[in-house]
């Protein structure tokens, strides 16, 4: 490999606004809570920081380069102080964040239900991330000094942009392999096409059966009526996905079951169990530490091999889900993913 392998993140910038409850109130209800606090956060920032410190090796060596294609309001205190040095600071490049003037940063506010494990509500105000609705430039940008290794895309921009940017970037005219992590669903579904070619879905068990429900040649499938899905149930439905779409590679995401995995390229189909913890803090962001973390081992492979063939899997899902069993032992978003070399 004579240059580092390259990932460019493209997604939303959010300041959070995490709230600890001892639990969440009812209609009407006012409480005490324990604190709030203030944070960096955005599921494209947050994965763009999985990503980056994921890439340290060592506390001085980045294997991978990384960079984040977003926007935020101009001349917001909370950017400069905070999310863009917490970024750089876990190796992640700002040079592609658009300042817009007129908008508000993205905003989350998060509760930390702390008498349900750690669970979390969020409330989410797009602000300038609904502000991305130019495709050409994005596809500009993100394709500086050629297409980049790996490309990774949620749901916290703007659905049509989203959309015509995947199936832009899993042609065969290009070289990149996408992670997309439909994070949350659109409310207007998600069409198959969006997804042909794909190169990895993300999901966890509420977007896989959302994806059956509101993709149209899904819909005729049948789907359990329970939350929990088996591995039986698992292999069925991703099945669809790699037939119906050609999708290649397919992680549900499972929480305190572990991760379910299948890539009939890779031959590879199964199941990682979850790591063990001694106790939950908070879940904010263990998600997208998981796709960071996949989303290096993706890229290094690539970069070094051209082709997602042969690429393993279940070593990359094994090292993500734990890099996600330590983020949910401590508080907070970006600050709450792991090094690498931890």
């Amino acid at each position: 490999m004579t240059s580092k392998p390259v990932i460019r993140v493209i997604g939303s910038l959010n300041i959070d606004f995490v709230t600890l409850t001892p639990r969440v109130p009812g209609p009407g209800e006012t409480i005490a809570a324990r604190s709030m606090t203030v944070h960096a956060g955005g599921k494209g920032a947050n994965q763009a920081c999985a990503c980056g410190k994921a890439a340290f090796m060592s506390r001085t060596e980045q294997a991978v380069k990384v960079d984040i294609i977003g926007a935020v309001g101009a001349d917001d205190p909370y950017y400069a102080s905070l999310l863009k040095p917490t970024l750089e600071k876990s190796g992640v490049s700002t040079r592609y964040v658009e300042e817009i003037q007129g908008v508000q940063t993205g905003t989350a506010t998060i509760l930390v239900d702390e008498g349900s494990n750690g669970e979390n509500r969020i409330l989410f105000v797009p602000g300038a991330n609904h502000q991305i609705n130019d495709v050409g430039k994005v596809l500009d940008t993100a394709t500086q000094a050629g297409d980049p290794d790996v490309v990774v895309m949620q749901g916290e921009i703007p659905r049509s942009i989203t959309l015509e940017l995947l199936s832009t970037f899993s042609s065969d005219k290009r070289k990149t392999c996408v992670i997309f992590n439909p994070a949350p669903v659109f409310e207007e579904g998600i069409p198959l096409s969006a997804l042909k070619n794909l190169a990895v879905l993300v999901v966890n068990e509420t977007e896989c059966l959302l994806l059956f429900q509101t993709i149209e040649e899904l819909k005729s499938i049948e789907v359990p009526e329970e939350q929990d899905l088996t591995e039986n149930h698992l292999d069925r439905l991703t099945q669809h996905l790699h037939d119906l779409a050609a999708v290649k590679t397919v992680v549900v995401t499972l929480g305190a079951r572990g991760v379910y995995y299948s890539a009939p390229i890779s031959h590879a189909r199964g199941r990682v169990p979850a790591a063990k913890v001694d106790r939950v803090i908070d879940t904010t962001a263990a998600g997208d530490t998981f796709v960071g973390y996949f989303a290096t081992a993706l890229a290094r492979h690539v970069a070094d091999h051209n082709v997602l063939d042969d690429f393993d899997v279940k070593s990359a899902v094994s090292r993500a889900n734990e890099a996600a069993a330590k983020c949910v032992q401590r508080s907070g978003a970006m600050e709450s993913i792991p090094f690498g070399h931890e």
